[in-house]
């Protein structure tokens, strides 16, 4: 086995565990070592403010590339999309409504757990998966950025009453989630369409270079999941919240998925519903990670963590489905291709 078929096959396990031992490697250096080596070393303040940093360049690097292997004007919103935008949409705001009438609620870890789970828009990954399930790889990307655009639109417009900000008003935390999130989920469109104008040629040197985006990823997971590894070793919660947001998180994506699969269906074909199944239900969850530290409870960041091993255990079923689908198909036409023995 190659070693990208083997990152390739095991790149979740792999950046989950990475994450998770660098942050207590990393805690643990901090606690044990002497003031003198200390004081050479960067302060965990700077490694986090280092992180914090890292988190969106990576996942806006992730969107550039992806969206520059796309021709916009090729893209096609499919008939089911509308009634998902307005599913996954209606929902996050629907809880953010019952936050705001309720705040002294003694769930509300779980009810933003579920906000992240719904709002997150779709993975740049989802393109892949959908292609090998036989999907439309034009539809899912369309969704991708409408998902992508309701996301920045919702996020800064219902953060502030489900979780004020202290010290901002509404129109002051607007303005600074705004300021955050926009940037972060329409500017790879901007740029790429930009760099189709001015330099063509970065572009076509972007998509010649195989799983680049993915590389980026390998990175990024690992980052994402040290943040939640902190959070979740500092967590105030117990054993059994923690094992909450894992039941969320895992209802949040089998109902998404669910729910893609039956809009696709009744709103075009079989593909369809892969399809479908795959925008809705298939989540960045590095930008769900880091949504959930940066505008929520720190601990509702581990929701993202969760939701990986979720979405990503149900793609690897569904493509080991359509392996044994294919094997099923071929013997069958080598068994009618085969000549008949005279009785």
């Amino acid at each position: 086995m190659t070693l990208r078929r083997f990152l390739s096959s095991w790149s979740l396990p792999l950046a989950i565990l990475a994450g998770i031992l660098a942050y207590v490697a990393v805690y643990e250096l901090y606690r044990e070592l002497p003031e003198q080596m200390l004081s050479i070393l960067p302060s965990r303040k700077t490694v986090l403010n280092l992180v914090a940093v890292a988190q969106p360049f990576f996942l806006f690097v992730m969107l550039f590339i992806s969206f520059a292997k796309i021709r916009f004007a090729e893209l096609r919103p499919a008939l089911w999309a509308l009634p998902l935008l307005l599913l996954q949409g209606g929902i996050f705001a629907g809880l953010g409504w019952l936050l705001y009438l309720f705040p002294d609620l003694e769930c509300r870890f779980l009810a933003e757990a579920a906000m992240l789970a719904f709002i997150c828009p779709t993975a740049t990954a989802a393109a892949v998966i959908v292609r090998k399930l036989a999907g439309s790889v034009e539809h899912v990307m369309a969704y991708t950025i409408m998902a992508n655009l309701l996301s920045a639109v919702l996020i800064p417009a219902v953060v502030p009453f489900a979780h004020p900000l202290p010290g901002f008003s509404f129109g002051a935390a607007f303005g600074v989630i705004m300021i955050k999130v926009m940037p972060l989920l329409m500017g790879p469109v901007l740029a790429v369409g930009l760099c189709r104008l001015v330099c063509p040629g970065f572009l076509n040197w972007i998509t010649r270079i195989p799983d680049l985006a993915f590389y980026f990823w390998l990175v990024s997971l690992p980052l994402a999941m040290a943040v939640s590894a902190r959070y979740l070793m500092h967590s105030p919660l117990g054993t059994g919240a923690i094992l909450e947001i894992a039941a969320v998180s895992l209802a949040a994506c089998l109902l998404q998925f669910a729910l893609g699969r039956f809009f696709g269906r009744i709103c075009g074909s079989s593909g369809d519903a892969v399809t479908a199944g795959q925008a809705l239900g298939q989540k960045s969850t590095v930008f769900m990670i880091w949504t959930g530290y940066t505008f929520f409870t720190p601990v509702t960041a581990i929701t993202g963590g969760f939701y990986s091993i979720w979405h990503n255990s149900i793609n690897s079923w569904q493509l080991y489905r359509k392996s044994q689908e294919e094997a099923g198909a071929g013997s069958a036409a080598s068994s009618q291709d085969k000549p008949r023995k005279n009785g």
